[in-house]
């Protein structure tokens, strides 16, 4: 193991190709134990202790202060360094997992069919199954297919503004009073108004004041970090869930047509497909917004032209300004830092074939920042967001790409930008804490559960 990180530049120019000669043929590449070991200390070891479904808010802080994620950036760059590139094979939690690390890896992987990359790798089984057991996630197949036919209608991936647009904007408007109350914004604010819209977006008003689901909702979250290992709490949770289901079951049966619910039973469900079932998963989404709007705020507080640009495009009537600045935070700091995938067929990476079952991993945060492929990539730079084509660029990828794209994308950049519009409105946002110099390479984590934001009246 190196004795620091690795220096990661500031700005990038177009990829320079890198040999694979590292790959043995027709075997690929397999870590080492060191790097095997290396891997584990700073990047897979971290993240679950940092919890995988729901932040650990003190344990977070604390690899924050370590600089874990230049560690861990430091680790991948060797790791791409030693094998020329190719796709390396490295002991993971449940076994081999494939780690992608060249761009052009990364853009297949996108592009695979998610018939033959599935989306339900053991370890997010795991993860998810206590939360959301009849969930897209979880399934494969034709059940997935019906699964997520319930989630199109209800997320309307395809359209540019979804059905709901009006009846969102107006929740967000309406909740969103109390985090401009006070001259100062705390992230627990932010949270509780976030679980509040959630809760009338996806169910609808009766649902607003209901803070047992939600606590009910987290204690589920808090224990999915442990992957199901702790068996002595599997009837617990099993309870738990249950008590959490029969509340949206009641919300569900009188849920206007505009919400989420509301919207996936609106038509008939396959058999074996549970509409309100995938309402845990709309909750968890709405919630996430939540640390992308801290974020993105503390990047505006940091960043006063940004913000004066995002309030002019306001002005104006456009939020597109806004909406590129909440991507450019998920770029820096992405929900998923890892996306993981299985095979359900043969497939070939870097020249060699793997057989069905391979578990397949791209750190789209590390690719995210990468200098050596992404210009600026430690700079706050929203402006890349409006580019031609940026959305669709494999480089970039806070919502994933291809088949196994977030479909609720577009409704989170909705609600992250809407309640971001509300705090820039009538206020300036500054003297933030943490403290972000924007003249220097922006930090790869921040402790979110600690951001506080001054808001001065305009």
């Amino acid at each position: 193991m190196t004795t620091g990180p690795d220096t990661d530049p500031a700005a990038g120019t177009a990829a320079v190709p890198r040999p694979r000669g590292a790959a043995v043929p027709g075997r690929g590449a397999r870590a080492g134990r060191a790097q095997t070991a290396r891997f584990a200390l700073t990047h897979t070891l971290p993240a679950f202790a940092r919890g995988l479904a729901t932040a650990r808010p003190r344990v977070a802080a604390a690899l924050g202060r370590l600089r874990q994620s230049d560690w861990s950036a430091a680790t991948l760059r060797a790791l791409r360094a030693r094998h020329g590139g190719a796709p390396v094979l490295v002991r993971g939690l449940s076994g081999d997992i494939l780690v992608l690390l060249d761009p052009a890896d990364v853009r297949q992987f996108f592009e695979e069919p998610v018939e033959r990359l599935a989306l339900d790798a053991a370890d997010k089984v795991r993860l998810l199954g206590g939360l959301e057991p009849t969930g897209v996630i979880c399934s494969h197949g034709e059940l997935r297919e019906a699964r997520r036919a319930v989630n199109d209608r209800a997320l309307a991936p395809d359209r540019a503004d979804h059905p709901s647009c009006a009846e969102f904007r107006a929740v967000v408007a309406a909740e969103c009073a109390p985090l401009t109350a006070r001259p100062q914004l705390e992230f627990e604010r932010l949270v509780r108004v976030l679980e509040r819209i959630g809760r009338r977006i996806v169910l609808g008003d009766r649902a607003a004041d209901d803070e047992e689901l939600h606590r009910r909702l987290r204690a589920l979250r808090a224990e999915a970090n442990w992957l199901g290992m702790r068996r002595s709490r599997a009837a617990a949770n099993e309870r738990l869930y249950a008590a959490a289901a029969a509340q949206l079951e009641h919300y569900a049966a009188g849920a206007p047509a505009h919400t989420l619910v509301g919207r996936a039973l609106a038509e008939p469900a396959a058999d074996g497909v549970d509409p309100v079932g995938q309402a845990h998963h709309w909750l968890l989404a709405v919630d996430g917004c939540a640390p992308v709007v801290a974020r993105t705020l503390l990047l505006l507080a940091a960043h006063p032209a940004e913000q004066d640009a995002a309030r002019v495009s306001l002005r104006g009537g456009s939020d597109s300004r806004l909406r590129a600045c909440v991507q450019e935070s998920l770029r820096l700091w992405p929900l998923v830092p890892d996306l993981v995938r299985v095979t359900r067929a043969e497939t070939t990476w870097g020249g060699v074939t793997y057989p069905a079952g391979t578990q397949v991993l791209v750190p789209i945060g590390f690719h995210q920042r990468d200098g050596a492929h992404v210009g600026a990539a430690q700079l706050f730079v929203p402006g890349r967001w409006l580019s031609a084509g940026a959305d669709r660029d494999p480089r970039m990828a806070p919502f994933g790409h291809g088949g196994g794209r977030c479909p609720g994308d577009r409704l989170g950049l909705l609600l992250s930008a809407a309640v971001c519009a509300e705090v820039l409105r009538g206020h300036r946002v500054g003297a933030a804490r943490p403290v972000i110099d924007p003249h220097t390479c922006l930090p790869g984590a921040v402790d979110t559960a600690g951001i506080r934001l001054t808001l001065t009246p305009r």
